[in-house]
């Protein structure tokens, strides 16, 4: 983060440390270190596979009713919403939110260890930490009766991994009630206490698919091949030369078709991401995965001698299986100043990054957002080896709390 700050932003934050309240949230965040790791442990054995996060939904919803928090429901898509009401009505509402839901398949097995502050397990970490920390900062609010002078909405969203596409925060933002009073938010993504995703990096994701009519390896020999066309097609695209800045990339996740080795295959399909910081580059990467895919097939059933092409010809679908749109937050923007204030209150320094998160929704339509850590270490990612690491995690607890109460400028209210 940038070293000159506004002195209002560092005063505004020191000022905001200093109140009664606020310490006492704190020692609460300390004396139940032990209580929130093990809610952590109880939330990653409810399995949340893509698609399927609703029996985790339901269980976060229950302690979030435990909390007195003043409305907690489920809404359509499966988002868990629970809202803290303002200390007098207020226009605005500060969002923190977090992904409930896992990349592992509903028949993986899941048996949480705990060992001291290390808790092993699929998700526990991604994002098991940033799951607890909703509730750990609900709690803390509740247990010393501090209230922001706007509504705060804490969000466990379902659809952050893979092909779920941000589809729980894409309903917030097209569905939701309150979704055209959030004046800024904050997305709690894995551990950390010095992450800061301020630039959002956007991603197409295609399905391609070719089909032809197949036939015997030796008595058909001459069809044309799915597989092999498509191979053209990826080759291709592997010529393209890519900016390094914007930073942009192209990868091929998956190639799939074919029965036997003595068969032509009547189908062949591959999974493509596209990846950059920068929307027009995402623009000519899509044009030239279509020109690609087109070129190849039509290549292939012109080789076809005229007499076979309308019966041998193959044929090509391109279905987009996600999009994330490019987004980045301000250096000049309040929030960004603020979370650089918190930062140098709390001896932390901290670089912004790029990636793709939940924030790439708010930040692509303008609204203040930024992803930060939950606090503690992980590793393991996405792997049945992934583990979590309650030490100092109360610095990035402390990190999120300041940030929420601080950042009233967005808000256009003081806070506590």
């Amino acid at each position: 983060m940038a070293s000159t700050l506004p002195a209002s932003a560092f005063s505004r934050v020191s000022q905001i440390a200093a109140d009664r309240r606020v310490h006492q949230a704190f020692q609460w965040l300390h004396i139940n270190q032990q209580q929130i790791l093990r809610w952590q442990a109880e939330l990653v054995a409810v399995p949340a596979p893509p698609f399927g996060e609703r029996v985790r939904a339901e269980w976060l919803a229950e302690r979030f009713r435990g909390l007195n928090l003043d409305e907690v429901y489920l809404d359509p898509i499966g988002n868990v919403i629970a809202i803290r009401r303002a200390a007098q009505p207020s226009e605005s509402c500060l969002l923190l939110s977090a992904h409930i839901d896992t990349v592992f398949p509903a028949d993986t097995p899941i048996e949480p260890k705990l060992n001291g502050t290390r808790l092993e397990a699929p998700g526990a970490c991604d994002n098991g930490a940033g799951v607890v920390c909703l509730l750990a900062l609900a709690a803390a609010l509740e247990q010393t009766e501090t209230r922001l002078n706007c509504d705060l909405i804490f969000a466990g969203n379902v659809g952050e991994e893979g092909e779920g596409d941000l589809r729980g925060v894409r309903y917030i933002y097209e569905h939701a009630e309150w979704r055209d009073r959030v004046a800024a938010h904050i997305v709690l993504d894995g551990a950390g206490h010095e992450v800061a995703v301020t630039d959002a990096l956007g991603s197409l994701r295609y399905m391609v698919t070719i089909t032809g009519p197949g036939g015997h390896s030796w008595t058909d020999a001459g069809r044309p091949n799915p597989i092999v066309t498509l191979s053209r097609a990826v080759a291709r695209l592997g010529e393209i030369e890519l900016p390094s800045s914007p930073r942009t990339t192209f990868n091929v996740g998956t190639i799939e078709g074919g029965t036997s080795v003595n068969a032509i295959p009547e189908q062949a399909s591959a999974r493509f991401d596209l990846r950059s910081t920068d929307a027009e580059e995402l623009i000519r990467l899509e044009v030239e995965l279509y020109r690609a895919v087109e070129d190849a097939v039509m290549d292939t059933n012109r080789s076809q001698p005229q007499s076979r092409r309308g019966q041998n010809a193959l044929a090509f679908t391109i279905e987009k299986i996600g999009s994330r749109p490019v987004g980045r937050l301000s250096p000049q923007s309040a929030l960004y100043e603020t979370l650089s204030a918190v930062d140098r209150h709390l001896n932390i320094h901290t670089q912004p990054r790029v990636a793709s998160t939940d924030a790439n929704i708010p930040l692509s339509l303008g609204i203040p957002a930024v992803s930060v850590g939950a606090g503690g270490d992980g590793g393991g990612i996405h792997t049945r080896g992934e583990w979590y690491d309650a030490h100092r995690r109360e610095l990035g607890l402390r990190r999120i709390l300041l940030l929420l109460l601080s950042v009233r400028d967005q808000a256009q209210v003081p806070a506590v």
